[in-house]
Order: structure tokens, then C-alpha cells, then sequence
């Protein structure tokens, strides 16, 4: 699942190479690998900016749209994450990525016993609406974008940023924002999940559907699909890809059956891919992935609107390849990181920092993240013309492979009776926490390189980096301002608001507008949270051993 697979001889000449998706990788390529692999150059590469979109989503690539610079932010109080992101839009960013605490993403309130110690630790905490209005004061909501990295919840966070919106008097079609909303990868990757899985996936969709219609949130992308915590808990590149499109095409069909058209739901989506790895492994994941897409869309769906087909999202993070152990070889590691995002051809891309592997990133190292981006848009070379490895003997060969790869992990999906099912019977979960469990043994028994763990390591090494002390100061101030919140609002309002949510949830209806009512009334994620609770229960997770 990590890093490639090296046997050498005795004299360290290299005899073997297996990518972590199981290609194994020739010593050299030439005409003849493109003829084994059935590579035409018309269906499968084409010209940039046309369907299959191998090469790029625009004809000219990075020359007429350069990516997007979106570092994942927040920590502490609302006024401690307003103070990084001017930081970071000062220096150069051109959207948004927050990061809420654990109480939020798990809808608690920070005076809810569960929310002991977590307060504002790895996330911004929010409770109401008054929190959003501080960590976007003196931000413009029409000209930032905004990723809003939340699962369980990202119902109740898209309605407070619409609230937040219509409270500044601004037009909720002009406002940019992307919840994570995945809650099927929240299952399988990372534990932050609430109801069980059939009700939370109509949550998801609820938000899709809310987004799609008419009228509503024109230019918000509803969901961002996220192979990235998938991969990073044990799957491969391939498996990667093919779990989220499984995911992608449960929750298509899911709105579709609600009366609407694929081509209306599919274009709402975009993603969220990991970059650590190989680098021609992570190059050939993202082209094949771009192809694929549009193929399966065109295929499975009938659609044909060119821009209904275009694979988008954030390609970036890579924090599974960073290190304790000799944090600033971490700089390089997301450089090259970096690299395979711009030559696979992300649209937006992030970078973990060198010391997150420790510790909520210093302004320091936040800054070296985002200056490693700007140096490869400025000054390498990466924006000079499209997809610059295309016709690479090797790179066409590989992408054709991987995207094989990717197929026959759909087919398994499919064998266990689609994603849904899979997730709710624990298959997913149980295939990549196998997977993880073998790549740590591979790593501890040296048959996986990790520079710095278990090669070129220094005796006694000590890592020198600035940690962000936690202190319980933030959570008396976040407690504090919700209980001046509670003070100051319409008990009888949100009592209203609330009851409306409740009645919406129990008949089936999309919850979004009563949502959006609860949060300018200031109601609390918590209580939100907890009425949709008291509706659909929680989930009990599979046995997966």
C-alpha cells in the first residue's frame, strides 16, 4: 500500500520493482509495451482538454488556469483559525481548507462531557453560527473558496455557511464551498461517523440533492468524494481510485432516484486523492483516474455533457508518507509529492507540512508548504505545456495498467454486492486494515524503504521541531462564548427550528432547509446533531476480524 516493493541482489542492484498496486515495473519500455497494453492513442490519450481527458481537463492545461493552493487549516478558537487563514491568504493562498475538532466533526457541542480534552486540539471548534461569523470575519465569501472537511455532520456545516452568507447579506449563489460529505469513506477510513449507514448516507445525499436543485447553492460542490483517508488506512493507488468511485456512483444513484438527472448530480461532485507514493505510480493514478471517470460516467450513465465529465478535485496531503523521524527530510518528501500532483494535472493542490507528523503546523512551516507550491508553479517549469510525460513509453504503459488495476477492484466492489453493502458487512474495512497490517510488518522488517525509519537512520537522533502546545484556556473560552450564544438567542426559536428539523427527518424529507432555519436561529451543533440522533440512532460498527 506504501511505498513501491525493491528486491536487489547482494551488490544493491536492483533485480525487482512492484508498485504498491502490484504493476510490476520493466527495467525499460519502448513501442512493444504500448502493443501489449493495447494502447491507442485516440481512445485512451487524445488530444488535451477532450474526452478522455488523460491529458487535462482544458486544452492548455496550467498555462490558462493554474492550480489551486488550498492548505488544510484551523485549530483552537474561531479567532485563532481567522488569525492563520489572513496569514495564509497574505502569503499567497487562494482557498480555504478547514479543519474542525474532533467534537465538532462527531457533532458535540465543546460543553458536552465527550468533548473533554478535544476542544480546538486538531480542529477549529464550532458550535453556532457566531463561531462561523468569526473565523470568516474580513473574508470574502464570494472570492475564497472554501473546503469544509467534515463528514458526519457536513449537513449542519454547509446550512451554517449558507447562514453565514444570507446573515452578511450575501447571495447564497455566489458563495464557494465544499463539504467533504463522504460518508462512506468516514466508515472505512478514519471512525468519524454517527448514524448507521443507510440513514447517513441519505444525509449525504440530502446535501447533494439540496445543492443540485434549482435555486439553492449553484456554485458549492455538494460532496468531494475522498479516496484520501482510504488510502491512507491501508489501500493501494488502484483500490484508491476504484473504492471512490464505488462511492461516487452509490450516491449518484441515490439522488438520481430522487428525480434527477446524472448529468445534473454527476458535475456537482469533485475529489479528494492522496499524493503519497511512487511518483510514476501517483502520475499514472491520476491520468488513469481522469480517463476512467469520464469513460464510466459516459458509459454507465449516458452522460455527455463535456463538463458533466470532468474528473474534479484536490490532489494532495501525502501526510501518511511523512515522518517523525527526521522531520525536515519531510520538506523534500512533499516537494516530490508535489511534483506527481502537478504532472498527474490536479486542479487544486495541498501539502501536510513537515512537521505535522508532530504537531499542528508553526506559521513557519505552513509557509515552507505553501512556497514549496508557488516555487514549482513559478519557477520549474510545470505550467509551460500540458501533461508533459504524455507519449512516455513507460508513463502510457503504466497509466493503461493502472487503469486495469483500478477495473478489477471495481469488480470486486461489485462482487460484494456494490459499496453500500460492502461497508455495511465490513468487506472495505476488513481488505485495507489487512492491507495496513502488512505494510507496517513489511516496513519493520526493512523489505520497504523509509529513509530515515529503517534506512540511512542516525543513532540517537532527536527531532527538532516547534510543538503547539495544547492548553484548556481554549476550551473555557469556547464554552464561554456558547453560553453567552444561549444567553442571547430565541429559546422559543430554536425550539421551533429544532422540532422542524426533527419532523423533516422523521418523514423522509431532505433536511437542508429546516438545517439552514435551525442555524440562523444559533441552534448548536450539538443539539442539531442530537435530534438527528434521537431519529436515526447510531451505528454499530462490523466485526471486521
Amino acid at each position: 500500500m506504501g511505498v513501491a516493493k525493491y528486491i536487489r541482489d547482494d551488490k544493491d542492484a536492483i533485480k525487482e520493482v512492484e508498485l504498491s498496486s502490484g504493476i510490476e515495473v520493466q527495467p525499460s519500455y519502448g513501442p512493444q509495451d504500448l502493443e501489449r497494453v493495447g494502447f491507442d492513442y485516440a481512445t485512451d490519450l487524445g488530444e488535451p482538454g477532450q474526452f478522455p481527458f488523460t491529458r487535462s481537463l482544458h486544452p492548455q492545461g496550467y498555462r490558462t488556469r493554474a492550480w489551486t493552493t488550498r492548505q488544510y487549516s484551523g485549530f483552537g478558537t474561531p479567532a485563532e483559525t481567522n488569525e492563520r487563514w489572513k496569514m495564509l491568504i497574505a502569503h499567497g493562498q487562494t482557498g480555504l481548507n478547514v479543519a474542525f475538532d474532533l467534537p465538532t466533526q462527531m457533532g458535540y457541542d465543546s460543553d458536552d462531557e465527550m468533548a473533554f480534552g478535544e476542544v480546538g486540539r486538531v480542529g477549529m471548534a464550532v458550535d453556532t453560527l457566531a463561531d462561523l461569523e468569526i473565523a470568516f470575519e474580513g473574508i470574502d465569501l464570494t472570492g475564497i473558496g472554501s473546503g469544509l472537511t467534515i463528514n458526519a455532520v457536513a449537513c449542519v456545516m454547509l446550512a451554517m455557511y449558507e447562514a453565514l452568507a444570507r446573515r452578511r447579506g450575501v447571495d447564497p449563489h455566489k458563495i464557494s464551498a465544499t463539504p467533504q460529505n463522504d460518508i462512506l469513506k468516514e466508515i472505512i477510513g478514519r471512525g468519524a461517523w454517527i448514524f448507521p449507514v443507510r440513514p447517513a448516507v441519505e444525509l449525504t445525499c440530502d446535501v447533494i440533492e439540496y445543492a443540485t436543485a434549482q435555486g439553492n447553492l449553484p456554485r458549492c460542490n455538494p460532496v468531494s468524494v475522498c479516496g484520501y483517508h482510504i488510502r491512507e488506512s491501508g489501500a493501494t493507488p488502484a483500490q484508491e481510485i476504484a473504492f471512490a468511485f464505488g462511492i461516487a456512483f452509490a450516491y449518484i444513484d441515490n439522488v438520481v432516484a430522487r428525480g434527477y438527472t446524472p448529468e445534473q448530480v454527476a458535475g456537482r461532485f469533485s475529489f479528494n486523492f492522496n499524493i503519497f507514493g511512487n511518483l510514476w505510480e501517483q502520475v499514472a493514478k491520476f491520468r488513469a483516474a481522469r480517463k476512467l471517470w469520464a469513460k464510466l460516467l459516459s458509459e454507465r450513465y449516458g452522460i455527455s455533457d463535456k463538463k458533466a465529465l470532468f474528473l474534479r478535485g484536490l490532489f494532495g496531503g501525502g501526510g501518511m508518507g511523512l515522518t517523525k523521524a527526521q522531520p525536515l527530510n519531510n520538506i523534500v518528501r512533499s516537494a516530490y509529492y508535489a511534483l506527481g500532483a502537478a504532472l498527474g494535472g490536479a486542479q487544486t493542490t495541498a501539502l501536510c507540512s513537515y512537521d505535522e507528523a508532530y504537531t499542528i503546523p508553526t506559521p513557519q512551516a505552513a509557509l515552507i508548504s505553501l512556497r514549496t507550491l508557488n516555487i514549482l508553479m513559478e519557477e520549474v517549469g510545470l505550467r509551460d505545456t500540458v501533461d508533459p510525460l504524455a507519449g512516455s513509453y513507460f508513463i502510457e504503459t503504466l497509466t493503461k495498467e493502472m487503469e486495469g488495476k483500478i477495473l478489477e477492484e471495481m469488480a470486486r466492489v461489485d462482487q460484494w454486492g456494490g459499496m453500500v453493502a460492502a461497508v455495511e458487512s465490513g468487506e472495505v474495512q476488513r481488505l485495507v486494515s489487512r492491507q495496513a497490517y502488512e505494510w507496517e510488518r513489511e516496513l519493520q522488517k526493512g523489505e520497504r524503504v523509509k529513509v530515515g525509519v529503517n534506512k540511512y537512520t542516525e543513532e540517537g537522533e532527536e527531532a527538532e521541531v516547534e510543538l503547539h502546545e495544547y492548553s484548556m484556556d481554549t476550551a473555557d473560552k469556547q464554552i464561554a462564548a456558547l453560553e453567552e450564544v444561549r444567553r442571547s438567542r430565541s429559546a422559543a426559536e430554536v425550539k421551533r427550528t429544532l422540532a422542524t428539523l426533527e419532523a423533516a427527518a422523521r418523514a423522509g424529507d431532505n433536511v437542508m432547509p429546516s438545517l439552514v432555519e435551525c442555524c440562523l436561529a444559533y441552534a448548536s451543533v450539538g443539539e442539531m446533531a442530537g435530534v438527528l440522533r434521537q431519529v436515526f440512532g447510531e451505528m454499530d460498527e462490523p466485526k471486521i476480524f
